[in-house]
């Protein structure tokens, strides 16, 4: 069940944030990018930093190498995985998370995972096009809020 997205109005202080998205089913992506770079401005990020990755799979990797640099307050990653009539897109989907999930103890920066793994485009246009239940907005309201937690920490 979608659950509408509410406006949390959280300042960014002077957090910096990096969004890392895949270019594969770019409709969606950019979509979600285009609402979380919009949230994090209107929060007053200090930076926003996107890199862009050909894939979901490819997206732990660059969210790792931003979290070593150590200047980031927090990492989006946003994707969006298709099933297809293979379980291809299962294990893109298990590896991606459990990658994510490694990084955020070990640099102890938060990871917030927004890489969707979806049935059908029917399920992306309604968690990615729009405002009302965007991921994306979501996403950067959980990564300012996550860096106000570890700020305070």
């Amino acid at each position: 069940m979608l659950i509408a997205t509410k406006t949390k109005k959280k300042n960014a202080g002077k957090n910096s944030f990096a969004i890392v998205a895949s270019q594969y089913n770019a409709p969606y992506v950019d979509a979600m990018l285009r609402e979380a770079k919009a949230e994090l401005k209107r929060s007053g990020a200090k930076k926003i930093e996107v890199v862009r990755v050909p894939g979901a799979y490819e997206i732990p990797v660059v969210a790792a190498k931003l979290a070593r640099r150590g200047e980031i307050s927090a990492i989006i990653c946003l994707g969006v995985i298709l099933r297809g009539q293979t379980v291809h897109a299962d294990y893109i989907g298990r590896a991606v998370t459990e990658a994510l999930m490694k990084i955020q103890p070990r640099h102890e920066i938060p990871v917030i995972h927004e890489v969707l793994l979806l049935e059908s485009e029917e399920q992306a246009r309604a968690r990615c096009l729009g405002k009302k239940y965007n991921r994306g907005l979501e996403a950067a309201q959980t990564a300012v809020e996550m860096a106000s937690v570890m700020a305070r920490l």
